[in-house]
């Protein structure tokens, strides 16, 4: 049986295969009450999937998903109930979309040097209007049959530490948090099993909640992490990190158990934020 809650969503306003109406339309037919559109770097998705949503029984939360580093690791931080249409938000953002296209364009580059030859054309028709990212670059790899799989393109050559990657500009952590708060969102460590030792500190600089609930997760694991959001005071929160169309297999909509009361309490909290402001 599939969740009723997944808030942690992807479309092609990023690296998804779906555009934000196609999402909605998909929640629906799931019979999902609560979704989050937590696009990468972007809320371009958010509009539609609100006026999609419009008059359905479907709750639409607009999200964002900020890409951070720390030392031979990434950190996503996740942004629930943002104000999506905010000036500052949006130029920080622009700023990490720049960032992705250059980024993209020189593993190109390198991956032509090594002898694996892509069109630079051809990744940015796969990414279209989304930001592109190293998914497309993958999909683009697998097209050429020079890997099997998105998967093995990000382990042998484009992941971090491998051949073809390149940095790109990054927020840290705590400034990923402070930029979703300063839009008035609620942010919240995504996927947090592997940086856990973070939770700390960034839940003295203003995080709210962790991602308990998680695709391949163990019920071990996501009890580990129950307790650690209970220690520090935090909300729990979960979804499936869905973006379809093989990018990311197993990570299905709806396909992670999330309690209905986790939409709930995430709900409340923004409520009580919106109250006091």
């Amino acid at each position: 049986m599939s969740s009723r809650v997944d808030l942690h969503v992807h479309t092609t306003a990023s690296d998804g295969q779906l555009s934000p109406k196609e999402v909605v339309r998909k929640a629906l037919e799931l019979g999902l009450a609560v979704i989050a559109i937590t696009d990468h770097d972007t809320t371009e998705g958010i509009e539609e999937a609100l006026k999609a949503a419009r008059g359905t029984s479907l709750e639409v939360i607009p999200g964002v998903e900020i890409s951070t580093d720390i030392p031979q690791s990434e950190v996503h931080i996740l942004g629930y109930y943002i104000a999506y249409r905010d000036p500052y938000l949006r130029s920080k953002l622009a700023l990490f979309r720049d960032s992705r296209l250059k980024r993209g364009r020189k593993m190109v580059a390198k991956l032509t040097r090594m002898g694996l030859s892509l069109d630079w054309d051809r990744v940015q028709q796969i990414a279209g209007e989304g930001v592109l990212g190293r998914p497309h670059v993958a999909q683009a790899m697998l097209e050429k049959g020079y890997v099997s799989s998105v998967d093995e393109a990000f382990n042998l050559y484009i992941g971090r530490n491998s051949p073809a990657y390149v940095e790109r500009y990054r927020l840290s952590p705590i400034e990923a948090v402070q930029t979703i708060l300063a839009a008035d969102g609620l942010p919240v460590l995504a996927h947090p099993l592997h940086v856990s030792r973070l939770v700390p500190e960034l839940a003295n600089n203003g995080l709210v909640g962790l991602e308990a609930h998680y695709a391949g997760y163990t019920p071990d694991e996501t009890r580990f992490l129950l307790q650690l959001a209970g220690k520090h005071g935090l909300l729990a929160t979960g979804g499936s990190d869905f973006h379809g169309g093989g990018v990311l297999p197993g990570k299905e909509l709806g396909g992670v158990m999330v309690p209905q009361a986790v939409a709930e309490n995430l709900r409340a909290y923004h409520e009580r934020r919106q109250a006091k402001a």
